[in-house]
């Protein structure tokens, strides 16, 4: 796997490519759309005044639209990189603006309920291709995108049944032009994957940061004080924008559900372990969960460096 973009394109995929919602993810595509020639003119468009007009001062695109109907009419590619919550009411507005052959796409961290609110609304003449890069940091706003952000990262794309191949390919192309590594799937199979893989750990994260400033024997002076790597870390994943985890979680409720039902199951494993004093299931428990970090570190997805390579994307931005 590639660590780093490749050369520019001579020839740009796209000529014009609309990306709505300028945060992270949606700035870090705008620049790496510019960087490697991957359309001939970048357009941004956000719900928020002040982040168009910080978009502006930064000349974050080639264009910052004030409304969506500029933003998206000569669009060949649309990336919505807003809150799942938002898909349904956005896609309602440029559906019938959109251009015939046009690419829409996310970046939504659900599949299933963005194609649900989405679909509907789009013209047989367009492509809806729902995808999610498996990529970010705890930074957010239009000056936290970085064009390498991609690079040697799952970007996964869930075509619904009959989808143009032509298309699907373009978009992929896209993807690896970016650095990214594709995986096609469902999108069912994504949002359960995406549970345990994601969904799940950050509500863990959530709860126990709340139990420890909860917690009455201990004041929350303490807690900030006398963190541990392992709760620095809980704290990081906490910090999450708070608005798209509620709406990733009321969009893949039932997966997630799930889920957390085998979770429970395991955690009174473990509770019974500790309980009965059995250190030989604590030691092969641990030593399994340790040979999937080693694993994760071995695919590249994650480095082996003290503060999992954090450090290195924060420098970026």
């Amino acid at each position: 796997m590639a660590d780093k973009l490749g050369p520019p394109l001579k020839t740009p995929l796209f000529d014009t490519i609309t990306v709505i919602g300028l945060g992270l993810i949606g700035a870090s595509i705008i620049r790496v759309a510019r960087q490697q020639n991957l359309a001939r003119r970048v357009i941004g468009a956000d719900a928020d005044p002040a982040v168009r007009v910080r978009a502006r001062e930064i000349m974050l695109g080639d264009q910052i639209a004030d409304d969506l109907e500029a933003a998206v009419r000569h669009a060949d590619l649309v990336m919505l990189c807003i809150p799942v919550g938002a898909m349904g009411p956005v896609g309602a507005e440029i559906g019938p603006i959109l251009k015939p052959g046009a690419i829409i796409s996310d970046v939504g961290s659900v599949k299933a309920s963005v194609i649900a609110a989405v679909a509907p609304h789009m013209p047989a003449h367009v492509h809806l291709i729902p995808g999610h890069p498996v990529a970010g940091t705890e930074y957010s706003g239009p000056d936290a995108g970085f064009a390498s952000l991609f690079v040697n990262r799952w970007s996964i794309l869930t075509p619904p049944e009959g989808t143009d191949d032509a298309a699907i390919a373009r978009l992929t192309q896209f993807w690896t032009e970016a650095g990214a590594n594709v995986e096609v799937m469902s999108a069912s199979h994504h949002d359960i994957v995406l549970a345990i893989t994601s969904h799940v750990p950050h509500l863990i994260a959530y709860n126990i940061v709340r139990t420890a400033a909860d917690l009455e024997a201990v004041t929350q002076s303490e807690v900030m004080k006398f963190s541990a790597g392992g709760f620095r870390d809980f704290t990081r994943i906490a910090s999450s924008d708070p608005t798209m985890w509620r709406d990733i979680f009321l969009n893949n409720r039932e997966a997630v559900l799930e889920v957390l039902g085998r979770f429970n199951e395991d955690l009174s494993a473990l509770q019974r372990m500790v309980r009965v004093g059995d250190g030989d299931g604590l030691f092969d428990l641990f030593a399994r969960t340790r040979a999937i970090r080693r694993g994760i570190i071995a695919q590249g997805q994650e480095t082996a460096a003290p503060d999992f390579g954090r450090r290195a994307a924060e420098a970026k931005v």
